[in-house]
């Protein structure tokens, strides 16, 4: 097999009885049915600090995310801990592996054309996730998603939010823009040499930048299949 390992990213583990429910009170989509999925964990306003998808192992959760992230994520999770017997800690047992072709492995809850990922020891690093997940349009990660309302990041047609689970942080917010179907913005994917205005990252490895723009100032970005209905919605 090519290599595979997602070396960009890192796992979290939160062991104790009370992991799951303690998980559920924060993150938008729901953690108790099938797993894994795509969840955030927003500011108060409905705002991205962290993303990650939740996995289970056994009894415990892991949280596959963007390993420049992982200490600061188990700060902010420990902050709402308080005193809850849960243990919050990095896992560097396992690592994120990820393939374009079945191995009887999970499909990528967001969107299926981005293939399987799997939980193993690390291996040799896999070449060209960055470029196959912006080339459908998802975007993910602190540089990309960070500090934009959680709809804006498409969030709803990744599948990463539930709007039936219950409270999490920054529900209020988001299920408002949600009712009123109010997301004037979007994040979305632009081919380009050099940054713009409106350029949260550029990649000039690839050619590929992010940008937030308006819904109707979209000219030039890659507009997939999976985020049309909202647009024409």
């Amino acid at each position: 097999m090519s290599a595979t390992t997602l070396a960009d990213r890192s796992l979290v583990r939160l062991s104790g009885d009370e992991a799951r429910d303690f998980l559920q009170g924060l993150v938008t989509q729901d953690v108790t049915g099938k797993l894994p999925v795509w969840a955030g964990l927003l500011t108060a306003q409905g705002k991205c600090l962290f993303d990650f998808l939740v996995w289970e192992d056994g009894d415990d959760l892991l949280l596959d995310c963007e390993a420049d992230a992982a200490d600061d994520l188990i700060k902010r999770l420990s902050i709402y801990r308080l005193r809850r017997p849960i243990k919050i800690e990095r896992d560097d047992r396992l690592a994120v592996h990820w393939s374009l072709e079945s191995i009887e492995d999970a499909a990528d809850p967001r969107l299926a054309k981005l293939g399987y990922r799997w939980l193993a020891p690390a291996g040799e690093a896999a070449p060209g996730w960055r470029e196959h997940r912006l080339r459908l349009g998802v975007c993910e990660g602190r540089h990309e998603l960070g500090d934009l309302l959680w709809l804006e990041c498409n969030a709803a047609e990744l599948n990463g939010v539930s709007f039936t689970k219950g409270c999490f942080v920054g529900q209020e917010n988001t299920a408002r823009m949600n009712w009123r179907q109010k997301v004037n913005r979007r994040l979305v994917v632009v081919e380009t040499d050099a940054p713009g205005s409106r350029t949260r990252i550029h990649y000039p490895e690839i050619g590929f930048a992010v940008e937030h723009r308006r819904i109707d100032d979209l000219g030039g970005a890659i507009v997939p299949d999976w985020l049309k209905p909202a647009l024409a919605a």
